[in-house]
């Protein structure tokens, strides 16, 4: 039997059952009450009993994780209040990513394994849009062409749009309008950086779920850059987070979770979500518990969190909530509702007292009932508080069994190189067939002032094998040799 997790102290000790671990649940709490040092504590005590855990640095202050504490008379005088006789400082196994490639291992997935629900919201497409998306991804698959990065969908997009005619009776309609907007979209995105989201290796979830001398390595994701981009940082985590439970086997209640997954900056995954996409979350967070995965949402407000998710929430850490406004004090009166009553405690008066630190913490026993709340302090971390310095994330991530295996992208063949060269042998065999060959082989003597076209398609021959060639016959012949930036 695994030990109960120590994160809180009231009157007494207040444990997470490991067994209750994957029941997920919420820490939340205005911004400087001390949720971040809450999640810390509690990846670290994940850790400690061999549970690999996946976190967002959102603000870039967690890597310090990976390092012993520094001593202090605050923290001393800490310990010796909540009388933590067995207290020592120590770090944690890291595996630093970063979808961007430059604070950590890069995290790559496939346009394909992305999907066309997931990418549209990504995309913000409209309905209309969304079905064009949809049937992009059809006639890739009913073809056998692999779409693993933007170029090989942006290629799909353009041909798709460019034979409209032929899918119609097969697909259904295919928008003109709606090719142009989801095109512009992706040119947005890729603008943004995202690009380097998409393509190969892409990561493998087992590389989430390593240990090392018996602690669970903690997979920190360098997020204050990510966060510029604040849809694509959820629709990532959402993405992640299918993953986990379309891949991972049925385990059913164990002693312990395979994984613990905690989503910062939660509001972002349901903000302007539709409908379609709430329902999924919802499902994916009720059913990946029997994966062995509990995920844990990290948010200002519990309102930041749709009902039929935060019901499912059985561990809570409440942090202080400000009332300042009716918006305020409505969230005040909802966090304390969520809590199973104690009679000792005016829940909805106590979170606005509470000071740096201190929480109110409910955690499920073991039959899986919320115990009463509990007006508690958090425990100090072992870890440094805040981040690693440059030169030690750089250790940590040459260190790593990881490195060198997601730094080099590979460009395997895919929808891009197969209709590049279909287009190339198309072009090829137009010129070679089409009379005004002889115009390009040179121009018959004796003829009059040429054409605009012929013109253009003389200067295309001229530049045939440069690159200033290869631009020009893209645009005359409208082939689908664009798209690598």
């Amino acid at each position: 039997m695994t030990e109960p997790l120590f994160i809180a102290k009231a009157k007494t000790p207040l444990y997470l059952l490991p067994e209750m671990a994957n029941r997920h649940g919420l820490i939340a709490g205005a911004t400087g009450t001390g949720k971040t040092v809450t999640l810390q504590v509690m990846a670290e005590r994940f850790s400690a009993i061999g549970v690999p855990v996946f976190m967002a640095d959102v603000k870039g202050d967690l890597s310090g994780i990976s390092r012993p504490g520094n001593d202090s008379p605050k923290l001393k005088e800490r310990v010796k209040e909540l009388g933590l006789k067995d207290f020592a400082f120590r770090g944690f196994p890291v595996t630093c990513w970063d979808l961007f490639g430059e604070q950590g291992h890069p995290v790559r997935a496939t346009v394909s394994d992305m999907g066309p629900l997931l990418l549209g919201r990504l995309l913000n497409l409209n309905e209309t849009q969304e079905g064009v998306l949809a049937l992009v991804f059809k006639i890739a698959d009913d073809n056998g062409w692999l779409l693993l990065d933007l170029k090989d969908l942006r290629a799909m997009v353009q041909y798709v749009g460019e034979n409209a005619r032929e899918f119609t009776t097969d697909y259904g309609n295919v928008s003109a309008a709606s090719v142009g907007a989801i095109q512009r979209a992706l040119l947005a995105l890729e603008q943004q950086g995202a690009d380097q989201l998409f393509g190969e290796p892409a990561l493998d979830l087992e590389d989430l779920m390593q240990t090392e001398d018996g602690y669970g390595r903690i997979n920190m994701l360098a997020a204050d850059k990510l966060m510029q981009a604040p849809k694509l940082y959820a629709t990532f985590l959402l993405w992640l987070l299918a993953e986990l439970f379309e891949n991972l086997p049925e385990v059913g209640d164990r002693e312990k979770p395979k994984l613990v997954f905690f989503f910062d900056e939660a509001h972002l995954l349901f903000d302007e979500a539709p409908k379609a996409l709430l329902e999924k979350i919802e499902q994916v967070v009720r059913l990946i518990r029997s994966k062995g995965v509990g995920v844990y949402f990290v948010s200002q407000s519990p309102l930041d969190i749709p009902e039929a998710v935060l019901g499912q929430l059985g561990n809570r850490v409440q942090h202080a909530l400000r009332a300042f406004t009716p918006k305020d004090q409505k969230a005040v009166r909802a966090a304390a509702e969520t809590f199973r009553a104690n009679p000792r405690l005016k829940v909805a008066e106590a979170i606005t007292e509470l000071g740096v630190g201190e929480a109110l913490v409910s955690m499920l026993d073991e039959k899986g009932s919320p115990a009463p709340v509990e007006r508690a302090r958090i425990l100090p971390p072992a870890s440094r508080i805040g981040p690693a310095s440059g030169a030690e994330r750089k250790a940590i991530i040459e260190a790593s069994p990881l490195y060198g295996h997601y730094e080099k992208a590979v460009d395997r063949e895919s929808a891009y190189e197969i209709l590049k060269n279909r287009t190339a042998k198309e072009t090829k065999t137009t010129i070679a067939g089409d009379p005004a060959g002889a115009v390009l082989g040179g121009g018959a003597r004796g003829r009059g002032r040429e054409t605009v076209g012929e013109a253009m398609m003389k200067s295309a021959a001229r530049a045939i094998g440069s690159q200033i060639g290869r631009q020009i016959i893209r645009g005359v012949l409208g082939s689908l040799l664009g798209g690598r930036r």
